[in-house]
C-alpha cells in the first residue's frame, strides 16, 4: 500500500487518467470518477477486508460491509448524496422545468426586458440570464430566451454578438455559482454546507457581480469588433413572428408574481431561517423553530415546488405534470450519479491517508489559497467540457483538505471555496462543451467566432470572479 508522497503522486496520476478517460475515450463521467475512487482506494491504506490495515480503527459490521474497509468507504460516499442533496436537486430541477413549461421563465425575461431593455439591451440580457438560470439549466435557458433576444436585436439595432454573449454569460454565471442548480448544490453538499445553504447563496450573489460586470463590458467590446450571421441577415418579420409564436404556444404568459414565487419563496425561507438562527442561537422559541424548519433546504425547495404546482394549475398546464416530472427525472439521473461519484472520490481521499500527509506539509498547498480549487476545477473543466462534472469532482478532492487549507472552521471560507470551484468550472468553454455550441449556433456565430468571442468571454469571467473572491476574502479577513 502506498503512503506519503507516493500516494500523492498516485492521486495525481489517477486524476489525470480520469480526465483522459472522460475527454479522450468518451467514458461516462460517472464510470470514470468511480473508477478513479476505487483505484485510489486500492493503492492506499484503505483495507479491502476485515483483517486489513490496523491504522483503521473501526471494525463495526454495518449491513453487509465492514466499517473502515474499501467497500464501506465507497458505499458511504455514494450514499451520502442520496440521503441528503438528492431530493433538493430534484425539487430545484422540477421548479425549473415548471417555469419552462408554463412560460414562467419567459415571463421573467420579458419583465426584465421591459425594465432594462430600452436603456441597455445588452445589460438587460446579462441580468435576465443571471435571474432565469437560478432554477433553469443554462442550455435550456438560452433556448427559452433567445427569441426575446432576437426581437430586441432587431427592434433596437443593438449587436447580436453582444446580446448573445451577455445572455450566455448571465446564464452561465448562475449555473456555476448560485445554488439551486446541481453544480453549486452538489459542491455545497460535498463540502458540508447544506445546513448553511443561505450563506452559500448570498455569497454567490455578491461574487456574481464582478463576473456580470466583466461579461457586460466584454460583450459590448466584442459586439463592436465582430458581426454574426444574425447581425448580417436577420429579418424583422421573422424575428417578431418568432417571439409572438412562442407566446402563443404558451397560451399567453403567466402572471409575473406567480412566475417569480417558485424562485423567491425558497430564497426567502432560507434567509428567514438564517435570521432566526442569528437572533436566537441558543434558544428554541416556537417562532425560531418554525423558521428554521421552513428554511431547511429540502423544505424550502418543497415550498417553491408547491408554488410551481400552483403556477401549473393557474396556467392550465396540470395535465403536463406527469410528463414534466418524468422528463426531469430522466435528465437528472446522470447528474445525481455523477454527484454521488464525486462524493465517493472525496470519501476515499479522506480515508486514504492522504489528509495527514497533506496536513503535515500544508505549506505546499496553503500558499495558493483559493487559487488551488480554482485551478483544479479549471483543468478538469477545460479537459472534459462539463462544468457540473468539474465542480463535483473538485469538491470531492477539496472536501478532506478543508482543514489543511485552514477553512474548516469558517462557513464563509468554505462558501468562497465553492465559489472558487465554480469560477474554475467556467474556464474555458470550448468545443467539448455543449453550451459552447448552444450559444454560438443560436446566435449565428461560427466555431471560429465562438472561440474569439465566447471562449474568451468565459476566461474573462472566470478571472473576474476569482478576483472578486480574493477581494471578498481580503475584506472578510480584515473585518472578521
Amino acid at each position: 500500500m502506498l503512503s506519503g508522497i507516493w500516494l500523492i503522486l498516485a492521486f495525481v496520476a489517477v486524476v489525470v487518467l480520469m480526465i483522459l478517460a472522460i475527454s479522450k475515450l468518451n467514458l461516462h463521467p460517472f464510470l470514470a470518477i468511480m473508477a478513479a475512487a476505487v483505484v485510489l482506494a486500492l493503492v492506499s491504506i484503505i483495507p479491502i477486508h476485515i483483517g486489513g490495515n490496523p491504522n483503521v480503527a473501526s471494525r463495526v459490521v454495518e449491513g453487509t460491509f465492514y466499517a473502515g474497509t474499501l467497500a464501506w468507504t465507497v458505499g458511504q460516499g455514494f450514499a451520502m448524496i442520496f440521503s441528503g442533496i438528492g431530493i433538493v436537486i430534484i425539487l430545484g430541477a422540477l421548479i425549473g422545468s415548471i417555469l419552462e413549461a408554463t412560460g414562467g421563465a419567459f415571463k421573467i425575461a420579458d419583465m426584465i426586458i421591459r425594465l432594462l431593455g430600452k436603456a441597455s439591451p445588452t445589460a438587460a440580457m446579462v441580468v435576465m440570464g443571471w435571474v432565469v438560470s437560478v432554477p433553469v439549466f443554462c442550455d435550456a435557458g438560452f433556448v427559452i430566451i433567445n427569441p426575446v433576444r432576437r426581437t430586441i436585436v432587431k427592434r433596437t439595432k443593438v449587436s447580436g454578438v453582444a446580446t448573445a454573449l451577455g445572455l450566455g454569460a448571465g446564464l452561465y454565471t448562475s449555473h456555476v455559482l448560485v445554488p439551486l442548480t446541481p453544480g453549486p448544490l452538489g459542491a455545497a453538499d460535498v463540502l458540508g454546507m447544506m445546513d448553511y445553504l443561505w450563506t452559500v447563496m448570498w455569497v454567490s450573489l455578491v461574487i456574481s457581480i464582478p463576473g456580470l460586470i466583466a461579461a457586460y463590458f466584454w460583450a459590448v467590446y466584442r459586439g463592436r469588433k465582430d458581426k454574426s450571421e444574425e447581425d448580417l441577415a436577420i429579418q424583422d418579420d421573422a424575428t417578431v413572428k418568432s417571439y409572438e409564436e412562442i407566446v402563443k404556444e404558451f397560451g399567453g404568459l403567466p402572471n409575473g408574481l406567480l412566475s417569480l414565487l417558485p424562485i423567491l419563496m425558497p430564497i426567502l425561507m432560507m434567509a428567514m431561517a438564517q435570521i432566526a438562527q442569528n437572533l436566537f442561537p441558543d434558544t428554541w422559541t416556537e417562532a425560531a423553530a418554525v423558521f428554521r424548519f421552513l428554511g431547511f433546504p429540502m423544505i424550502a425547495l418543497a415550498i417553491g415546488f408547491i408554488f410551481g404546482i400552483i403556477l401549473l394549475a393557474v396556467t392550465g398546464k396540470m395535465p403536463k405534470f406527469n410528463t414534466i416530472t418524468n422528463d426531469t427525472l430522466k435528465m437528472l439521473g446522470p447528474i445525481l450519479l455523477i454527484t454521488a461519484a464525486g462524493a465517493t472520490l472525496g470519501r476515499v481521499i479522506q480515508d486514504s491517508g492522504m489528509v495527514p500527509f497533506i496536513e503535515a506539509n500544508a505549506d505546499v498547498f496553503t500558499w495558493m489559497g483559493l487559487a488551488f480549487p480554482f485551478l483544479i476545477s479549471a483543468i478538469i473543466k477545460t479537459a472534459q467540457g462539463s462544468s457540473t462534472v468539474a465542480m463535483i469532482a473538485t469538491a470531492g478532492i477539496m472536501m478532506p483538505l478543508l482543514g489543511a487549507m485552514g477553512w474548516a472552521d469558517s462557513n464563509i471560507s468554505i462558501a468562497l471555496c465553492i465559489m472558487a470551484i465554480g469560477a474554475g468550472s467556467m474556464m474555458a468553454s470550448h468545443a467539448n462543451d455543449s453550451y459552447f455550441w448552444v450559444v454560438n449556433n443560436l446566435s449565428g456565430q461560427s466555431a471560429q467566432q465562438g472561440y474569439k468571442n465566447w471562449t474568451t468571454m468565459t476566461v474573462v469571467q472566470a478571472i473576474a470572479v476569482l478576483a472578486g473572491i480574493f477581494a471578498f476574502y481580503g475584506i472578510y479577513q480584515l473585518v472578521g
